[in-house]
């Protein structure tokens, strides 16, 4: 894999370019990808903004957001438009699986891959020009950067800054995580002076659910979470039935597994949820404690040192369980 800055030369010179990210999108995901999409058309590239899956409401709001391609809803004009691709930008994701049943075209793609992601292990051997830099904050950060090294940093108007900074405000929880560092309020500094309005992207991200979903989440932290003091630990075991129950939609389980980090002595939390085809994981956690390994280690996952998700195809209570045991297992480490 070549550094992305090489690509920076050829910058002016419009090509036809797909940007992608992962399966159901978070604020980083989409506003790196939208982030990038802006940046890109005002230099004359032809930019066509795919995500493998459907998206959270509170993401609508975004620049450019109302004309990004479900690829399982329009499969076949998005296998086109990555087929045609001569630039395939791949953003938040570190391998090919996170990106669902969009996958095999993007393996068979005869356009330059090029990745731009923080995620642990990449596939670096998939691209042809990338970047990948675990320690920081966001790829919407790391978008930034690329656009501010690139000699056109007059181009990041108003639209693109405003999906940037929804990508690294939620990433770095509000800014209170660790990988909040220097530069990335030096980011948010810059994105200031350019007009953007920071509260209103926080009412955008955090203040758009339904009643609903707060009703979900009396319910949740009342009867689904468990708490075991002896291993610092916190887990969240939502069955399909809950779903159903109160009508939850694609986003609404957003921010629900760091709940429990409230609770004074918990170093992690642990978030299943019984989806149709699997049961989905989410962890996330405090000081020293790695969730990345962790999640590789028991739950086919990973991700980041104190972030990361998995997947079982065991049953809810079976993969519950085997949670459970496996706290046991990394007490040291939790204690």
């Amino acid at each position: 894999m070549k550094p992305i800055q090489e690509i920076y030369p050829q910058l002016t010179t419009p090509r036809k370019v797909v940007i992608t990210m992962h399966q159901k999108p978070d604020p980083d995901a989409m506003g790196s990808s939208l982030g990038m999409a802006g940046f890109l058309r005002q230099l004359g590239h032809l930019v066509t903004v795919i995500s493998p899956t459907n998206w959270p409401d509170f993401l609508k709001w975004m620049p450019g957001c109302k004309d990004v391609m479900d690829y399982e809803a329009q499969r076949e004009k998005c296998d086109q438009a990555v087929f045609e691709a001569e630039w395939i930008f791949c953003l938040d994701f570190n391998a090919l699986y996170r990106t669902k049943n969009m996958a095999a075209s993007l393996e068979k793609a005869k356009g330059v891959r090029i990745l731009i992601d923080h995620h642990e292990e990449p596939q670096t051997h998939f691209f042809q020009y990338g970047i990948s830099m675990i320690p920081k904050s966001s790829t919407a950060e790391m978008v930034f950067e690329f656009i501010m090294g690139s000699g056109h940093a007059d181009k990041l108007g108003l639209e693109v800054a405003q999906c940037l900074y929804a990508g690294v405000m939620a990433d770095t929880g509000s800014f209170r995580f660790p990988v909040a560092t220097a530069s990335v309020h030096e980011m948010v500094a810059e994105l200031k002076k350019r007009g953007l309005n920071h509260s209103k992207v926080h009412e955008e991200i955090y203040d758009n659910y339904l009643e609903n979903r707060l009703r979900f989440l009396g319910h949740v932290l009342l009867n689904r979470m468990e708490i075991f003091y002896e291993y610092n630990s916190a887990l969240i075991t939502i069955p399909k039935g809950d779903l159903l129950r109160f009508n939850i939609r694609t986003g609404d389980t957003e921010g629900l597994v760091n709940y429990p980090l409230s609770i004074k002595g918990i170093k992690m939390a642990a978030l299943v949820i019984d989806r149709d085809e699997e049961r989905k994981w989410s962890f996330r956690s405090k000081d020293e404690f790695d969730c990345n390994t962790f999640a590789r280690r028991y739950f086919e996952g990973g991700g980041h040192y104190n972030a990361a998700g998995g997947r079982s195809s065991d049953t809810l209570e079976v993969t519950a369980k085997k949670f459970k045991q496996s706290i046991q297992e990394v007490a040291d480490q939790l204690k």
